[in-house]
């Protein structure tokens, strides 16, 4: 045997010597190959949770913006609905009380030719129909007049165009009404023109 041959034989048996590796058994490899799976689908699934989480955040924002905008809409409607109504309501009673206004000097004629002496009692009489149905009309459109000799004199209702001494009257009361005044509500469709006492 030469050097070369020994050679070979001693690597041989060094090679039977050395313990095989040890293959491992299928269910090791199954779990270790999960485990191994599991960290990048973790590493994988924590960003998308976030992402999910941060687009949650967002929607929900969105949603409290529109949400308050809608509010804000809503009560700028209600609130514009409100003065629409208002002004509505004060252009009518405006209108109405203008028109009736234009009336008056009418009822004011009638109510001078139903004083005067006149030798035709049926005349007189028609015209003092006339009168009493125009006040009626009045009356049901809510309009009343204003001033009667007697009562306190008040510059919201009452226009003072002359003033007496009269010791038998109170202070500031009305002792004689010239143009009878009218009113709707609290509107005053005319003041009363009055003389004055004291």
């Amino acid at each position: 045997m030469n050097s070369t041959d020994m050679e070979k034989e001693t690597a041989q048996q060094a090679e039977e010597q050395q313990p095989e590796p040890q293959q491992p058994e299928p269910q090791q490899a199954a779990e270790q190959q999960p485990a191994a799976e599991q960290q990048p689908e973790q590493a994988c699934a924590q960003p998308a949770e976030e992402a999910a989480s941060d687009r949650t955040a967002e929607l929900e924002k969105q949603l409290s913006e529109l949400d308050d905008r809608y509010r804000r809409m809503l009560a700028e409607y209600d609130n514009f609905r409100k003065r629409s109504s208002k002004e509505r309501e004060g252009t009518y009673a405006e209108a109405f009380a203008s028109a009736a206004a234009l009336f008056l000097p009418v009822l004011d004629n009638l109510e001078r030719a139903a004083q005067q002496q006149c030798q035709d009692a049926e005349y007189r009489k028609g015209v003092e129909m006339i009168v009493r149905q125009f006040f009626d009309i009045l009356e049901k459109a809510g309009i009343t007049p204003v001033g009667e000799a007697g009562e306190d004199f008040s510059p919201e209702l009452h226009n003072a165009i002359m003033h007496v001494d009269d010791d038998s009257m109170g202070e500031n009361k009305v002792c004689e009404v010239l143009l009878r005044g009218f009113r709707r509500g609290d509107r005053v469709l005319r003041h009363a023109m009055v003389k004055v006492a004291n």
